[in-house]
This record gives structure tokens, C-alpha cells and sequence, in this order.
């Protein structure tokens, strides 16, 4: 891994988040305990930094010099927040369009979902701190540049994220097998968002009760699996369909 995608030692990696280093994930050792390793962890968490305990071997497969148990990402795109974005499209005049990732790990799924929204003019890509894919390099490479210019909003929990848009006029439907509804049914020309979940789990029972609906596109052959890109890029399109029937498309 290139040197220029992380930073390692606990005074640089404290002086990196107080200089405003965007990061997307700090591996701290487990056992890892000083009054400057406390400092780190008060400076992580009131800059929310996501911070994981590994064992040492862990940071050791990245870098053998002398990180000190502390080893931090930086991340390739700089992360926006909902409540200062979702404003802000309602002042540009915009009809808000997002799309939430519950889960998603792959790095190749998550740049082609996000080549797909940027084509569409997706407003955001919503993913959650924990459990999902790191915005890396090799995630804007697989985007093929798109994370360059589609926002993306990294939230502490992607259920508060569902209530935060609902509560702000969105409607949110999840792409799910377990709905009856098709994909085709919905009427999106208002603020709206779409959840994709992992192929290997789906989206989370706890948001898919929080959905205003639930949608299946349909499939008819035998291994009933879509990747989750493909069916990324069937739904927002339908979006976009509706929207330039009705005239509410940017």
C-alpha cells in the first residue's frame, strides 16, 4: 500500500485530525494504553473518527516501521453531513434524489453504483460509519473519477439517516426481494431515496421497517440474484424515467 494513503504514530495521527486531514478510519492495538493514546481517543471521537481496536498483527500487514499500535486511512474523498447537504439542495430549488447503502462492502459494487448516480445526477450516496466500504483510492479508480463530484454523506447510523430524510420530506423505499410492490409502482418525482443493501445480507430489518415502501424488481430467471449494482442502476434510471416525464428532472 502507497505511504501517501495512511499516516501511523499517535502524535501524527492526532496532529493529522486537528489539521483537518480527512480519515477515513483509524486501527488502534488493542491493548494499546497511555495518557497519548487516551488523547487520540478523545481527539477521534470529537472529531468522529471512526476508530477500531485490531490486533497488532493487523497494522503490521500494512506498515512494519514504528507506528506505535496506531495506524490511520486517509480517506480519498472528502465526506459531506445530511443536516448541512439536505438544506441546501431544498435552497438550489432541487428535487433531492440519494442513495442509501446499508452494508455494502464491496469496493467494485460501491465505485459502479456511484459512476451510475453521478451519470444520473444522484445527489448523494448515503453509507454508514461501521460496516461498510472505505471510500479509498481503489473505490474512485472503480467509479472511474465520479466520487470526485458526488457527494457522499459517511453517517453514524444509517437508521438515523432514514428518519433524518423522512423527516425532511423524503420518501425512502428499499430495494428488497421480500416486497410484493414493483420498482415501477412508486411515484419518485418528489424528494426521494433508495436503499440498496448487501447481496450477502440485504438491507437491515430495522430499516426496512422504516421504509415508506418496499420494492422488488422483478426476475424470471433461475439463480434470482442480481448484483447489487445492476439493480442500483435499474432503480435509479426508473427515477430518472418518471422525472423527465413529469418535467421535474435537473
Amino acid at each position: 500500500m502507497e505511504e501517501n494513503k495512511y499516516i501511523f504514530g499517535i502524535r501524527a495521527v492526532i496532529e493529522a485530525i486537528e489539521a483537518g486531514k480527512e480519515i477515513d478510519k483509524i486501527l488502534v492495538k488493542k491493548d494499546l494504553a497511555s495518557d497519548l493514546a487516551d488523547e487520540l481517543l478523545r481527539v477521534a471521537r470529537e472529531n468522529k473518527v471512526v476508530v477500531q481496536k485490531v490486533p497488532v498483527e493487523k497494522i503490521n500487514r500494512v506498515t512494519r516501521k514504528n507506528h506505535q499500535g496506531v495506524l490511520a486511512f486517509l480517506s480519498a474523498v472528502t465526506y459531506y453531513r445530511l443536516e448541512h447537504l439536505v438544506p441546501q439542495l431544498y435552497e438550489d430549488g432541487r428535487v433531492p434524489f440519494m442513495v442509501l447503502l446499508d452494508g455494502l462492502t464491496d469496493v467494485r459494487n460501491f465505485g459502479a453504483i456511484a459512476r451510475t448516480c453521478d451519470c444520473a445526477g444522484v445527489d448523494a450516496i448515503v453509507i454508514p460509519e461501521r460496516g461498510s466500504v472505505s471510500v479509498g483510492a481503489d473505490a474512485v479508480k472503480t467509479s472511474a473519477g465520479a466520487l470526485h463530484y458526488l457527494p457522499v454523506c459517511r453517517e453514524h447510523s444509517l437508521v438515523w439517516a432514514v428518519k433524518f430524510l423522512k423527516d425532511s420530506g423524503y420518501k425512502v423505499y428499499g430495494a428488497s426481494e421480500k416486497a410484493t410492490q414493483s420498482y415501477l409502482a412508486p411515484d419518485y418525482t418528489s424528494p426521494v431515496a433508495i436503499v440498496l443493501g448487501s447481496e450477502e445480507k440485504g438491507i437491515s430489518d430495522e430499516i426496512l421497517r422504516l421504509c415508506d415502501g418496499l420494492v422488488a424488481i422483478p426476475e424470471y430467471g433461475h439463480i434470482n440474484s442480481l448484483n447489487v449494482s445492476v439493480a442500483a442502476g435499474i432503480m435509479v434510471y426508473e427515477v430518472v424515467r418518471q422525472r423527465n416525464l413529469n418535467g421535474s428532472a435537473e
